[in-house]
């Protein structure tokens, strides 16, 4: 990425929960399936809405007359991993819309690409050892026509987000280079690729019978 200032961590402290503004540390006890007593400690987020579910992400299909589908991908310096990721498109779901309504704003928002939501999954955990975050993921479709020019993006003040579009065909082949050059890879983009990728490699195990 082109940028005058190379982002990165300059300093790095413990932070209490009562300090902090969007997370929380846990501890949990609880009893396990022997009857044993054991604690786990756990991060939660202090802005989850009243319909339980924190954040949506965009996998989404480029639909254009003259070039094979693609998929648009999101490169923004991240501070807890101290790198730049490549990622879906993504944001918090606001306390009064739907995780659609969160995903046709924030698609909107990052990238400048209208679409439409075509599915939506069930609220699923992020990262389940750790923390209590869940997130959707609505599947968004986007058809473009012919010598429509690439929008502008619509991004809030702090936000440095550049797009990238990658074709289906190569879009696991295309992580696998990222993650070489440096980039952190967002690990449910990552699945989703390397599920198509097992798909297309192992067409026999989807026949049905």
């Amino acid at each position: 990425m082109s940028s005058p200032i190379t982002p990165k961590i300059t300093s790095l402290v413990d932070l209490p929960s009562s300090e902090a503004k969007w997370v929380k540390l846990q501890k949990a006890t609880y009893i396990d399936a022997s009857g044993k007593e054991r604690v786990w400690e756990i991060a939660s987020r202090k802005t989850t809405g009243k319909s339980g579910v924190d954040a949506v992400a965009m996998g989404n299909i480029i639909y254009h007359p003259s070039k094979p589908p693609s998929t648009v991908l999101v490169i923004q310096f991240r501070p807890p991993v101290n790198a730049f990721t490549i990622e879906w498109p993504a944001g918090l779901i606001d306390a009064h819309e739907s995780a659609e309504e969160a995903a046709v704003r924030e698609l909107y928002e990052e990238t400048g690409y209208r679409g439409t939501v075509i599915s939506t999954s069930p609220a699923v955990s992020a990262d389940p050892g750790m923390t209590s975050a869940n997130m959707k993921l609505c599947m968004v479709e986007v058809h473009l026509n012919e010598g429509e020019p690439e929008p502008e993006q619509h991004l809030e003040d702090g936000e440095e987000i550049q797009r990238v579009n990658v074709p289906l065909s190569e879009l696991y082949e295309r992580l696998e280079e990222f993650a070489k050059e440096g980039y952190v890879v967002a690990a449910k983009l990552y699945h989703w690729a390397a599920g198509v990728r097992y798909a297309i490699d192992h067409p026999e195990l989807f026949k049905k019978a």
